[in-house]
């Protein structure tokens, strides 16, 4: 396909691993470090943020991953966690999370990833942890969670107290003042929350989840891709996919009014990304004039000296079959006056069952020399013709007794050559006459454009058109064979069904019969219906393929000779121009709005993000798109703030529209592209005419709910509300819980 000169160069993002480290995560001052400064650590399925609630920001933000990787050299297993996976390239490969979905499911792993923050947070204990502790959980954490959790922090770290709360919360109480009242929508890693809040304390009875988040994204996305691209010659990483999603997609503002016209041609091009996966290029070097002239004179030489490597290996087999035809017609002379016993004993004796295998193999010995001096006529070239013109062949007039043993070989050969020579001379003169025949046809068909041409151009279109529909059926035809569940295939499996059941019955034809390689068993292609069974089976898909292509180039020379002398015949109406790239919207789809090249390198590399950019976002909204049977974002906002409260589908009420005007979009699901945009525009459509609202999002929403937990605990009073001593769990067991404004509550127990 021709590139468009007018376009700008393709912009491709190269979506690539990322970079390997090349030092560990680095620690803390201990000189820093106070045992009375509480630690917030925010557990995220994704990341884990931890740092003393006397700073601004977590000094420590890194995956919650871990490895366990066996190193045999030193015949050691070392552990590494967090960002220390990045440190070489099969560590982080091995990497796994403790959670499995929502849920944490390996706590070996929980406990060496806080090991692992305690130590780099500087911690100094002497087989304990002094420090007051603040994590986070997911909205209606099962018991059995905050039970593992008082385990792991109690038991093995030996803490003095611990007190958990809601992320999303957390993260509203960062953006707001105390006590305010608003509504929370919480985008996370594995779900995403909205929450009301009155005067700053959580109504978890009216909260609702969806299962949707990040990771649920990211998959989908994958899905989506790997479908759209099965043979891709590399496999995306986890880490690829998400950056894809992160970048790339965003919310669109009218989903259904963007969708229509999103594989325009005209408006693709800004809209379409490619984005193109590293591989290793191989380059071959180029070589100078001087070595590809000494390669071909090589590879001329190498050929002729093979040709005549051939040619004297077909001129000895064809002496010894001319040997063998003329012993066995001997024979057969011989034993025609003999009596049949004697006869049969003979043949039996030279390796034949029965007269009729003689007569068999015979023929073919016949066949099979014809076919040779046919061989042999390709095979030769100009110069070997010309010597053999000049060799006057005087030892074929010489009969055998007159002549040595060496000149009758040499007889033969001639023999040989002088059958060739006139093979040659023959196909020479059948291929004059068809250049002469051809040349004939020209003229006249010249003659009849020139006298009539409406009616020569009648004709060409007809012909034109029975090879369209000819190719047509042909590349039907091809790709039925490819799919085994077309019904030809099937038809084809019942032929062989057939031809296996008759050959298992034994017939009378099955035993009087016998095919050329002498085998009395095998008597397929006896009879012509076999032959049409065995094309109906063993269709050739490369003769297919070849007889496609020859139509092709018979239908581009139709449409060359039209051009040029039919004046309705344009280049639109050219089967090409008919099946244009441009106007196929499945091209669009997988390549973008420029031609693609199946030969390049790059392109074969790339993939081309445009339906899916909206089409993975939109989930937020419309949840069944994903496969859940859940509302959206818009419907859980509206159900909360025109069905609860007191509000009514027509009228707010006073504490449901203090809620509109403090709307905070938090959680690290909440950086993609347009959602607040989005949710603006769904809040304007159920909203009362005239009501007002705000809709906030904060830079870093990913950071929210840690810097909450650290303003949480700044406040000592509220702190100690939810603040859980190891007293008190030893005292009441794992199921006790208080109640804080920001945590979750008995009620979900």
């Amino acid at each position: 396909m021709s590139r468009d000169s007018s376009l700008p160069p393709l912009k491709v993002r190269v979506i690539d691993e990322p970079p390997l480290l090349e030092q560990p995560e680095k620690f803390d001052d201990p000189n820093d470090y106070s045992p009375d400064t509480p630690i917030a650590i925010d557990f995220g399925s994704h990341e884990v943020r931890a740092g003393f609630v006397n700073q601004a920001v977590p000094s420590h933000v890194f995956t919650n991953r871990l490895t366990r990787f066996r190193d045999r050299k030193l015949s050691r297993t070392m552990t590494f966690i967090g960002n220390d996976v990045n440190l070489d390239q099969a560590v982080r490969a091995q990497s796994k999370s403790p959670f499995d979905g929502p849920m944490i499911t390996n706590w070996d792993y929980v406990e060496e990833i806080m090991e692992y923050t305690f130590h780099h947070l500087g911690v100094n204990s002497n087989g304990g942890i002094p420090n007051p502790l603040l994590i986070t959980e997911r909205l209606a954490t099962p018991l059995s969670q905050r039970s593992n959790w008082y385990q792991v922090l109690f038991e093995c770290f030996d803490a003095p107290g611990v007190a958990f709360g809601i992320d999303d919360l957390f993260a509203f109480h960062y953006n707001t003042h105390r006590d305010c009242t608003g509504l929370v929508i919480g985008c996370g890693n594995e779900d995403t929350n909205v929450i009301p809040v009155i005067n700053g304390q959580g109504i978890l009875t009216e909260a609702k989840r969806i299962n949707w988040g990040g990771n649920q994204a990211t998959e989908f996305l994958t899905n989506l891709l790997t479908l759209k691209y099965p043979y891709f010659p590399t496999k995306l990483s986890s880490f690829q996919y998400r950056t894809m999603y992160e970048d790339y997609c965003y919310v669109s503002h009218d989903y259904e009014r963007e969708l229509e016209g999103f594989l325009d041609i005209n408006t693709l091009e800004s809209r379409n990304v490619v984005v193109e996966v590293p591989f290793v290029e191989i380059i071959q070097p180029q070589k100078t004039e001087e070595e590809l002239r000494i390669q071909a004179e090589k590879r001329k030489e190498s050929g002729k000296r093979l040709q005549e490597q051939a040619k004297q290996k077909r001129i000895e087999r064809l002496i010894q079959k001319e040997e063998e035809l003329e012993y066995y017609t001997q024979v057969k002379e011989q034993l025609k006056d003999q009596p049949k016993k004697k006869v049969l004993q003979v043949l039996q004796n030279s390796g034949f069952d029965d007269e009729r295998d003689f007569k068999k193999y015979l023929y073919n010995l016949e066949r099979s020399l014809k076919k040779s001096h046919a061989a042999n006529e390709e095979g030769d070239d100009v110069d070997d013709e010309q010597d053999m013109s000049q060799n006057k062949f005087e030892l074929l007039e010489i009969p055998d007794e007159n002549l040595s043993e060496d000149q009758v070989k040499e007889k033969r050969k001639q023999r040989i050559l002088k059958a060739s020579l006139e093979a040659r001379r023959k196909a020479k003169e059948e291929k004059e006459k068809a250049l002469q025949e051809e040349e004939e046809r020209m003229i006249k068909e010249r003659q009849w454009r020139e006298t009539d041409l409406e009616g020569w151009i009648k004709d060409k279109r007809k012909r034109l058109n029975h090879l369209i529909t000819k190719r047509k059926e042909n590349i039907k035809m091809r790709d039925e064979m490819k799919d085994r569940k077309s019904q030809m295939s099937q038809n084809r499996m019942k032929n062989l069904a057939t031809l296996a059941e008759d050959s298992g019955r034994g017939t009378k034809r099955t035993r009087q019969q016998a095919t050329i390689d002498n085998d009395p068993n095998d008597t397929f292609g006896a009879n012509d219906e076999d032959w049409g069974v065995y094309n109906d089976i063993t269709q050739n898909p490369e003769a297919l393929e070849e007889l496609i292509e020859e139509e092709y180039k018979e239908i581009v020379d139709l449409e060359g000779q039209l051009l040029e002398h039919d004046p309705h015949f344009t280049e639109e109406d050219t089967m090409d121009a008919q099946y244009d790239w441009r106007n196929s919207l499945l091209h669009l789809f997988l390549r973008g709005p420029r031609p693609h090249d199946s030969e390049n390198s790059h392109e074969q590399h790339q993939m081309h993000l445009n339906v899916e950019r909206i089409r993975v976002p939109e989930v937020l909204f419309q949840p069944s798109m994903g496969g859940e049977d859940q509302a959206g974002i818009a419907e859980l906002c509206e159900r909360a703030l025109l069905g609860k409260f007191d509000a009514s589908p027509r009228q707010l009420s006073p504490i449901t529209s203090e809620m509109s005007k403090n709307v905070w979009v938090t959680g690290g699901n909440a950086k993609v592209s347009g959602l607040r945009e989005r949710i603006v525009k769904e809040f304007t459509g159920f909203l009362p005419v005239g009501t007002p609202f705000s809709i906030n999002l904060s830079t870093n929403p990913s950071l929210d709910a840690w810097k909450g937990m650290a303003k949480f605990a700044q406040n000592e009073q509220e702190f100690k509300k939810g603040f859980i001593t190891k007293r008190e769990y030893e005292e009441y067991g794992p199921e006790y819980i208080k109640e804080h404004k920001l945590g979750n509550m008995n009620y979900f127990e």
